[in-house]
């Protein structure tokens, strides 16, 4: 195993207000080319020591192994950086899942990380961290790209400002994107002082707690709350495949005429809860698929999703009998030639991952004539039928794989401005699900 020193650390956290532990480098060996390496690790108590870390770092020229014979070496690159990342993941497990993802993207988005990990509120102020460089080199025959990854892990009063955490640690003149994981306290004065600085936000809607729906209206928000803010959720940069699928049915010349005389989408997704209540499952990435249709079609909510009323009594049930999967959620949609649009979102007991889409089903009329689409999606494909007036007239599969965390957030942070798709795709959904606790306050 190729040797390397890292900085002495006490089991426990320092105090905030201790000395900085230090830290050095030393050769770690020949790296395969395209896998990062740790080249520096310390740590430190302070802002201020993890700000001296970090100019230690890049004072000392460190000689590291060139792969080659006779013991050559050749000097370490030095740091690349082409933005900020402030990761805001909370527990420990989520922070050691996103570094890893990060860590894989050394090469490709070359930043400085800031990860921010939050313990024992309700204890005395603390403050540890670490200070990391990592190394790669894309090629055996190119430099090496060396990026920072510092791990803020903070306690008590100290864990309730993150923005005086971060503000302080970020490289100056450089963009600032802000991955929250798991579910951002939107609108409340952590969350605030931290979107100021921030350029781009991503997260993950489709992780959210019950239906996903109160927040998804907060989030909405933000693009009038921050001008200059992006955002990319993973629960709609997933469903590209989905999305590519349904426009190429349009595309073709047959099936064109129709687009602008949708009636009907249907949304079905998988549930776990026995009984498919509305609140119990949380249902972003299906409600994305009707707001993105909707968005791009130029429609206007009429009614926003509401439970669907059952038909008729409930049915008396037997001893060991489950009760019937819930209806769902409905609302209305009007086209730009003022008709009609009705829109389901419906629960299937499934053993997919809760909120998972399980088929998307779009119906239009015109002239009399009907047309009728039914899209599925697997590992690996997206299945796309069409019937015209009841006879099959498309049976089409795409090769389009799932995409892992790495490939998402690469995706959410290339770009540098605002998406007018997502962007109006997420206000559309945050319409759709209409103002908490009623219905839709605006006129149709």
């Amino acid at each position: 195993m190729a040797p390397h020193l890292t900085a002495p650390a006490s089991g426990t956290a320092p105090a905030e207000g201790g000395r900085s532990a230090g830290g050095h480098i030393e050769p770690a060996g020949p790296a395969r080319a395209g896998e990062p390496q740790l080249r520096w690790n310390s740590r430190a108590s302070t802002i201020d020591d993890i700000e001296k870390e970090l100019s230690r770092i890049w004072l000392q020229s460190p000689l590291v192994p060139d792969g080659g014979r006779d013991g050559a070496v050749r000097q370490a690159a030095a740091r690349t950086s082409v933005m900020n990342l402030v990761v805001v993941a909370g527990e420990s497990e989520t922070g050691t899942r996103t570094a890893e993802t990060i860590r894989r993207l050394t090469g490709r988005h070359p930043s400085r990380t800031i990860v921010v990990l939050l313990a024992d509120p309700d204890g005395p102020p603390w403050l540890d961290g670490r200070i990391q460089a990592h190394c790669m080199r894309p090629r055996a025959d190119a430099p090496e790209t060396c990026t920072e990854m510092i791990f803020l892990t903070a306690g008590g009063e100290t864990g309730r400002h993150l923005a005086a955490l971060v503000t302080p640690l970020l490289v100056h003149d450089l963009p600032v994107t802000t991955w929250w994981p798991g579910e951002p306290p939107l609108a409340t004065e952590v969350s605030d002082e931290l979107l100021a600085q921030t350029d781009r936000l991503v997260v993950d809607g489709s992780g959210w707690a019950a239906d996903g729906l109160a927040r998804l209206r907060q989030l909405a928000e933000l693009y009038d709350q921050y001008p200059r803010l992006s955002i990319r959720d993973f629960g709609f940069v997933r469903q590209s495949r989905w999305r590519e699928a349904i426009a190429s049915l349009f595309d073709l010349p047959d099936f064109l005429p129709y687009l602008g005389y949708v009636r009907r989408v249907s949304v079905t997704y998988g549930t776990r809860d026995e009984t498919g209540e509305p609140g119990t499952t949380n249902v972003v990435k299906p409600l994305y698929h009707v707001a993105w249709l909707a968005s791009r079609l130029g429609m206007r909510v009429v009614s926003p999703l509401a439970p669907v009323p059952s038909r008729g009594p409930a049915p008396r049930l037997r001893p060991g009998e489950k009760p019937p999967l819930h209806r769902g959620l409905a609302a209305k949609l009007r086209d730009p030639r003022s008709s009609e649009v009705g829109v389901v979102i419906r629960p299937l007991a499934s053993s997919a991952p809760a909120g998972t889409t399980l088929r998307v089903e779009i119906l239009a009329e015109r002239r009399g004539s009907e047309l009728r689409a039914d899209v599925t999606a697997e590992a690996e494909n997206v299945h796309v039928h069409a019937w015209l007036d009841g006879v099959e007239a498309l049976d089409r599969t795409f090769k389009a794989p799932r995409r892992g965390d790495i490939d998402l957030l690469s995706e959410a942070i290339e770009g540098s401005s605002r998406d007018a798709v997502a962007m109006e795709a997420l206000r559309m959904a945050a319409r759709l699900a209409g103002p908490a606790g009623g219905r839709d306050p605006r006129p149709a």
